[in-house]
């Protein structure tokens, strides 16, 4: 795990160094102090030797103020280092989340992503700046100052070597019960996540069904879920401080009593005992911030581990050692696939499917729900990689091309249409970033949007707020549809992606289809048989297989899924009366 985490250091390592050799010297110099000040006081001020006085003091105030100097360095080293550390983790997390294949994904949900992409990264991020800075200036203090105290007098400095082992061993229990606590804090604060994005996205409907209070109490109990765990470990984590206290001033009382009858039997000096105390404040002051540390360590271990899944999860698709990054052309074939979405034989999602698509055909995919005729168009750009059997585009096996060369030339358009806030040409230019405004505007014509985005006040300047919440559904859908022409692409994919537009807004965007791009492979998820039935070639679907294949005409002949489709269309389910 922290092989993996400093991998995200890199241009910050020499501030990462410079941040513990400044907190080095600034260690020495503290440790220094009191030594310098017990020598004013015994030999200084007990024998009246102003000269010696003022020669020390001059040393102690540069001492002093190179401390200072030293001090304020490592913070600004260590705060450029956590800050570029936080920012290279983050980096790496999202160009690792784009890698992600759909399977990746699905592993993990949108609200532990977003929790790991910020409360988490920045726990990491003030765990990092208080080790390379408290964690390394902590034992230094303590070791120091330890020799000092047992250079000055090895019988009270033996105090301090009893009273460490007990706060350590204290500092251990109070760690080891709170940090399963913490980690489970963490897997809660994802479940609040996912209910705030919830309602927000579904702000709508919740006000529709007068849901609010429901809402209401499902955040409510979650936080409070949060904020009892988080008492329960901050109660535990409340120890630390009492110990600390009880160990320091134990320390202080009995270096105290011993040294008094030391100075009266003349076996040590006033300035000695002056500066024992001063090494045993900062000898019990490291080991409280060494114990502060622990706490953020302990709170960000579970973060560090949260963060590391993401960053260690590799995609399952991957070029081969030689891909091809040419596609000959639109031809799609399904020899004998299966798909499982969880690459167990025994629950498939696709089974045996065969087929073949020549170039230009319009292929229509009709079925009842959960037919997985999604999962079968998912294959054909390798969002997935088929369980067994063979998916060809081209004549070539899509595990054979580039994956960013196959899926450049193929458009599909989701079931769930997702605009991003900007411009309409924003938007539209996902599918290619170098369009003319002309060739935007002939895609949005063929998906029949030119006419609806004219009307609006800036036409295709027009923006588009987040998720596409200021156009109706209709419009979204035929703006993703012109998204996915702009691309040109050799092989178009339209999942149920005109549900939401009327059958003559329909009939149009396919005649389009026929006229402007006769030669890209059209595959059209359906619900409507009139969206489907003049395709070349429609495919049903059924359980995951293929239930039948054939024209409009062949099917309405044959098949028994598709007859009862038709007619529940046309004939508001009177099969009887056609027969």
């Amino acid at each position: 795990m922290i092989k993996k985490l400093m991998g995200s250091i890199r241009e910050y390592k020499k501030d990462s160094i410079l941040a513990p050799i400044y907190v080095t010297l600034e260690v020495v110099l503290e440790v220094l102090i009191p030594y310098l000040m017990s020598m004013i006081i015994d030999k200084g001020i007990g024998e009246g030797d102003m000269p010696f006085i003022i020669r020390i003091g001059l040393i102690l105030i540069v001492s002093t103020l190179f401390s200072l100097g030293f001090g304020v360095l490592s913070g600004l080293h260590a705060a450029k280092a956590s800050a570029g550390f936080a920012k290279n983790i983050r980096k790496d997390m999202y160009y690792n989340i784009q890698d992600f294949s759909f399977s990746n994904i699905d592993q993990f949900s949108t609200s532990s992503l977003i929790t790991r992409l910020t409360t988490d990264i920045t726990n990491v991020q003030n765990s990092y700046q208080m080790i390379i800075r408290i964690m390394v200036r902590a034992p230094l203090m303590l070791v120091f100052s330890l020799l000092m105290a047992l250079s000055i007098n090895s019988e009270l400095g033996m105090v301090f070597l009893g009273a460490i082992p007990f706060l350590g061993f204290g500092l251990y229990l109070i760690m080891s019960q709170a940090f399963p606590i913490f980690q489970k804090v963490f897997r809660t604060y994802d479940k609040l996540n996912r209910v705030v994005q919830e309602n927000l996205y579904g702000i709508r409907v919740v006000k529709s069904f007068v849901r609010e209070e429901h809402e209401t109490e499902k955040f409510k109990s979650v936080s409070k879920k949060i904020y009892t765990d988080f008492t329960k470990a901050e109660k535990i984590l409340a120890f630390n401080s009492p110990l600390m206290q009880f160990t320091m001033y134990a320390s202080i009382l009995t270096l105290s009593l011993l040294g008094a009858r030391m100075i009266v039997s003349g076996s040590m000096t006033t300035g000695q005992l002056m500066s024992l105390i001063t090494y045993a404040s900062q000898i019990l002051m490291s080991l409280m911030m060494i114990s502060m540390v622990f706490v953020m360590v302990t709170i960000s271990r579970a973060s560090a581990e949260r963060i590391v899944e993401v960053l260690s999860e590799d995609s399952d698709l991957k070029n081969n050692s030689n891909p091809i990054t040419f596609i000959p052309d639109g031809s799609v074939s399904f020899e004998q696939v299966d798909f499982s979405y969880t690459n167990d034989p025994k629950k498939l999602a696709l089974k045996n499917v065969s087929f073949s698509v020549k170039p230009g055909e319009t292929v229509g995919i009709i079925g009842g729900t959960g037919s997985a005729k999604t999962s079968l168009v998912h294959l054909i750009p390798r969002l997935y990689d088929a369980t067994g059997g063979t998916v060809k585009v081209g004549g070539i096996d899509v595990r054979d091309y580039d994956m960013q060369t196959l899926r450049g030339e193929v458009a599909m358009v989701l079931q769930k249409n997702i605009l991003f806030s900007g411009t309409i040409k924003d938007n539209l230019r996902w599918g290619n970033p170098a369009a003319t405004d002309e060739e935007l505007m002939r895609a949005a014509r063929q998906a029949q949007a030119d006419e609806f985005i004219q009307r609006l006040p800036d036409g295709y300047d027009t923006y588009i707020e987040e998720g596409g919440t200021n156009v109706s559904g209709g419009q979204r859908q035929r703006l993703c549809i012109a998204r996915a022409l702009v691309k040109q692409p050799k092989i178009l994919i339209l999942d149920d992606s005109t549900s939401a537009v009327d059958t003559r807004t329909d009939s149009l965007i396919r005649t389009a289809f026929k006229e402007e791009i006769p030669n890209t492979t059209k595959f059209i998820i359906a619900q409507r048989v009139s969206s489907v039935q003049d395709a070349d070639k429609i495919i049903v679907m059924e359980s995951g297989s293929v239930n039948g294949i054939g024209t409009h005409d062949e099917l309405l002949a044959t098949n028994t899924i598709y007859q009862e489709v038709y007619y529940s269309q046309t004939k508001g389910g009177k099969i009887a009366d056609e027969a």
